[in-house]
This record gives C-alpha cells, sequence and structure tokens, in this order.
C-alpha cells in the first residue's frame, strides 16, 4: 500500500515536468514548420512575380 501511495505523490509532483517534456517539441516542430512554410512562399512569390497582377487587371477591366 504504502508503494502505491509514493507511486501516486510522484506522479503528481513530476505531472509538471511531464507536461513539458511533452509540449517542447510540439512547439518546436510547430515553430520549424512554420518558417518552412513561409520561406516556401517567399520562393514561389519570386518564381511566380505577377500572379497577383493578373487578378488586378480583371478587376481594372472589370471597372
Amino acid at each position: 500500500m504504502m508503494k502505491v501511495l509514493a507511486v501516486a505523490v510522484c506522479v503528481i509532483f513530476l505531472q509538471g515536468c511531464i507536461t513539458k517534456i511533452v509540449t517542447v517539441p510540439v512547439k518546436v516542430a510547430y515553430k520549424t514548420t512554420k518558417g518552412v512554410v513561409k520561406g516556401t512562399a517567399a520562393v514561389v512569390g519570386a518564381v511566380i512575380p505577377d500572379g497577383d497582377d493578373e487578378d488586378n487587371k480583371d478587376k481594372k477591366e472589370q471597372d
């Protein structure tokens, strides 16, 4: 019975550490993925520079 109580107390005390162990890698992966997506969008914008201009031309022709 004493061992079960000791394990329960350890779990309660270490719960904050376990949360950090799980959430820190997730945050790092999110930030890394976010940077890669922004970089990809910039490259696509550089390769197709006048993609937005066509939309503006269509709007000007309608006016």
